[in-house]
């Protein structure tokens, strides 16, 4: 009997906790079924997935960072949905040539940037923010003064581990300037580098490089750039090469000796072994307007012999760069005290104005002359309160308010703010920007900064801080028709990867890193004009960065998800 009691027992036992394991694994199924597949799901979309293709309709899925799945996904659910109903939705843009370098110190969250669906920026223009070394070091640390920062690096590994530190909205990748590294070891001083300062400079490159730079760029109208011969540039670019990077230049010459200029670029590309882009592609000076086929020929002829030589372009008919590059180049050797002294001297004064008017041999990149005159000539930044007033005006008006010639109103200006300032350059034309936007292997760069109205450093910039992707997609898509949106969104992400090397990014494909730009394709434009360049551009509604949400119906969220991104030479 205690026997069958015991046995009764036992079955009972086993019943009930049968009965608790079926209840348990119930309530388990059920709880996994109600717990999100997804950190974020992007619903109702048009999807352009920067492939070039069609758009079609479905979702993307993001978890930890990543795309999960891009499709029609039935009962899908996340942790957070945006019905982009109406709405194009995009690998997020890569801003081909940006100078962010130092403005993302001051402020990380990139504002003009994010608002116009950029989610990565590529610094580093021949200036670039390391090496700062021996006689580089005084000129570097000045310039800082203006962003109001002080430099705790001498490395890029050292800078890309401060942008971190601080916390960015965007992804940055960053070249090493082939003018930084001849700082670092001459200066600026116009003649060879020997043999010894030469091997110092690829050790230096050498260096950047595995730090995670993504190559080596030039900016050949500048000083001491300008000093450096080709030889020179494809020695320092075959150590770029070695580590899988690519050579990135402005040209010594976009106006009236451009055409060799090219010859330049492609040459360094095939000695040194290396993939070469060109900055902000354009025909430049109005005595050249028209001749845009022959460059694009000139390019093309060598994609067709298996160079891979790509550019990048703004959308405007203006250029910004420096107030002093209206003076002849070889009144800019040595340091900004030397330059400034020059300026005043009235003898050399007489010499720049007779170079501008009439022109100097070897100087082929006369400003004045390229835009017009004088009133081509819009000053955009000074640092001086007394010279704010001056901003947005052009040279001509300047020189009226302040009661001297253009010339003379410039150099005390330059000598006033030390050396240099800002301005814009009316000298391109339409139908050569449009024609040159419909190359293939044209992709977008701004050349300019991540601002926000409050940084009074930046004055009044090029409108292309503000407006540049937007006005892509806004003006010369939905408007003028140049290209097709497909083909816009595919050299805005999956072009300027490739011209990168950033694998994991420009296109929507599981596995891909989570960068993405919603935006309304019937308002997307940009705002800032030359007259008032502080306007954010409109129709971008969401953008996100490694999955994180930056931007939410047209407001910045405050989120600093952005990585820096690594060349492949990386150790």
């Amino acid at each position: 009997m205690k026997h069958s009691l015991r046995i009764l027992h036992l079955v009972g036992l086993t019943t009930l906790g049968l009965a608790a394991f079926v209840l348990a694994g119930w309530f388990g199924t059920h709880s996994a079924a109600q717990a999100p597949q997804y950190d974020l799901l992007i619903v109702n979309g048009r999807i352009l997935d920067g492939s070039g293709g069609p758009w079609f309709q479905g979702s993307v899925a993001v978890k930890d960072g990543r795309i999960a799945d891009v499709g029609r996904l039935p009962e899908a659910t996340a942790r957070q949905v945006i019905d982009a109903k109406g709405l194009v939705v995009a690998p997020g843009f890569i801003d081909l040539h940006t100078h962010s370098d130092y403005t993302l110190l001051v402020d990380g969250k990139g504002q003009s940037k994010i608002r116009q669906g950029v989610t990565t920026e590529i610094i580093g223009e021949d200036s670039s923010v390391a090496p700062v070394l021996g006689p580089a070091a005084a000129e570097f640390d000045k310039g800082l003064e203006r962003y109001g920062l002080k430099r705790d690096w001498e490395t890029l590994g050292g800078y890309f581990a401060r942008l971190e530190r601080q916390g960015i909205s965007v992804n940055i990748a960053s070249y090493v300037g082939s003018g930084q590294v001849r700082r670092c070891v001459m200066g600026n001083v116009n003649r060879a580098p020997t043999v010894r300062e030469l091997s110092e400079m690829q050790d230096l490159v050498e260096q950047a490089m595995r730090d995670g730079a993504i190559g080596l760029s030039s900016g050949l109208i500048y000083v001491p750039n300008t000093f450096a011969k080709t030889d020179e540039l494809i020695a320092l670019a075959r150590v770029a090469a070695h580590y899988g990077g690519i050579y990135a230049s402005h040209i010594r010459s976009e106006s009236d000796t451009s055409l060799s200029a090219i010859d330049e670029a492609i040459e360094i590309s095939e000695k040194a072994g290396l993939p070469t882009h060109i900055f902000h592609f354009k025909k430049y000076g109005r005595p050249n307007w028209g001749q845009m086929p022959a460059q694009i020929e000139r390019i093309q002829a060598a994609r067709d012999r298996g160079l891979d030589i790509t550019a990048d372009q703004y959308p405007y008919i203006a250029a910004m760069t420096g107030l002093e590059m209206c003076i002849p180049t070889k009144y800019q050797e040595g340091t900004s005290e030397e330059f400034v002294a020059r300026l005043k001297d009235p003898r050399v004064r007489a010499e720049i104005r007779k170079a501008i008017e009439t022109g100097l041999p070897g100087w082929g990149d006369n400003e004045v002359k390229s835009v017009g005159g004088w009133h081509g000539v819009q000053v955009a930044s000074l640092q001086k309160p007394e010279n704010k007033q001056y901003e947005g005006k052009r040279m001509d008006e300047v020189a009226k308010m302040m009661g001297k010639d253009p010339l003379d109103a410039l150099c005390d200006l330059l000598i006033s703010e030390g050396g240099s300032g800002e301005g814009v350059y009316f000298g391109m034309s339409e139908p050569d920007v449009e024609l040159a936007m419909r190359q293939p292997w044209v992709g977008v760069g701004s050349d300019g900064s991540a601002v926000s109205p409050d940084m009074e450093f930046v004055g009044k910039p090029h409108p292309r801080f503000y407006g540049t992707f937007p006005r892509v997609l806004g003006y010369y898509v939905r408007e003028k028709k140049v290209l097709p949106l497909g083909e816009a969104i595919r050299k805005m992400t999956s072009l300027a990867a490739e011209i990168t090397g950033l694998t994991d990014r420009g296109l929507l494909r599981p596995g891909m890193a989570a960068d993405i730009t919603v935006f309304d394709p019937a308002t997307v434009a940009d705002k800032a004009t030359f007259e008032n360049p502080l306007q954010y551009s409109v129709g971008i509604e969401y953008v996100i960065v490694n999955g994180t949400v930056v931007l939410n119906k047209g407001e910045h969220t405050g989120a600093k998800p952005g990585h820096v991104l690594h060349g492949r030479g990386k150790s």
